[in-house]
């Protein structure tokens, strides 16, 4: 067993948090949000009011926080000093790797180790701990943090050094945007030109433009019982989340002169989207985007 300090209960954090209880680890949470810390109290674990608090016995600091700035802001000088000798950081949250391996590098020079291991998988996954943990670090460091990620998560992939964790994940949901994209246009055009969009849906699962969003989340509405798009949208990855990682992903193609044409495009589609009002519905409502745009 292990004493975690546990920062950022939110949709992720929260249920991540909870499955180590369960495991049997000593958790100590702290949020902003009084019924997230509330929620991790009822299932057994302990709550502290400020960040310096839930880390003061911690041999282990799991944080999954918004953005960079806040991860930045959490590993600060005067926190890392406040933590034991070789205490191991996992940052699970999706940030740009320069601020990951920034972080890293202080928490080093302050004696202690640290991972950058975002997840894939929603809260869906982050509730029945099947997420996939891809990890950025030193291998030493990643091997002692596995037995811990493996509490919350099913797949747990070791990508390189500092900040690669955060470069394959960028990736991962670039390509998600692109081909849910294409996804939606296909059945989008197949519609428009009378075919059913479930018949058209099986067909291409069945030939070469099978992918991810037609077997697991098609987003046409009553094609598949369990996506977001049969109801209403509601749940899985919201449109703002989307657009955040296509921006992490577009910052990481201008840092490494990296053309991403289509990336850029997705990133200029989603984010019109969410001008539109639409930031907190599922990614896969993108398909409703070119119903309007052709009105």
């Amino acid at each position: 067993m292990s004493n975690i300090a546990f920062i950022g209960l939110g949709n992720m954090g929260g249920p991540m948090a909870v499955n180590l209880v369960k495991k049997g680890h000593h958790v100590v949470g702290f949020d902003l949000s009084d019924s997230a810390l509330n929620i991790l109290a009822s299932a057994g674990g302990q709550t502290a009011d400020s960040a310096v608090e839930a880390v003061k016995d911690a041999d282990i600091v799991i944080s999954m926080l918004p953005s960079g700035k806040h991860v930045a802001e959490l590993y600060s000088e005067e926190f890392i000093d406040q933590l034991k000798p070789n205490t191991l950081l996992i940052d699970s949250s999706t940030i740009d790797a320069v601020t990951a391996r920034s972080v890293a590098e202080l928490a080093s020079s302050k004696g202690c180790k640290m991972i950058d291991a975002p997840v894939s998988g929603g809260t869906s996954g982050a509730q029945a701990g099947t997420l996939t943990f891809i990890v950025g670090g030193r291998q030493e460091d990643y091997e002692k943090a596995r037995p811990v990620l493996k509490c919350m998560g099913q797949n747990i992939f070791y990508a390189g050094t500092s900040g690669a964790g955060q470069v394959a994940k960028i990736c991962n949901n670039m390509l998600l945007a692109i081909h849910m994209i294409g996804t939606s246009e296909a059945i989008n055009l197949g519609i428009k030109n009378g075919l059913n969009p479930k018949v058209l849906s099986e067909i291409m699962q069945k030939s070469s433009g099978k992918n991810w969003s037609l077997e697991v989340y098609n987003p046409y509405p009553g094609v598949m019982e369990n996506a977001p798009a049969s109801r209403e949208y509601s749940g899985g990855f919201a449109v703002d989340l989307m657009t955040k990682d296509l921006g992490l992903a577009a910052e990481a193609g201008l840092e490494s002169k990296t053309s991403t044409p289509l990336g850029n495009t997705a990133l200029n589609l989603y984010r019109m989207w969410s001008d539109a009002g639409n930031g907190k519905i599922d990614f896969s409502s993108i398909i409703q985007f070119l119903h309007k745009e052709e009105k």
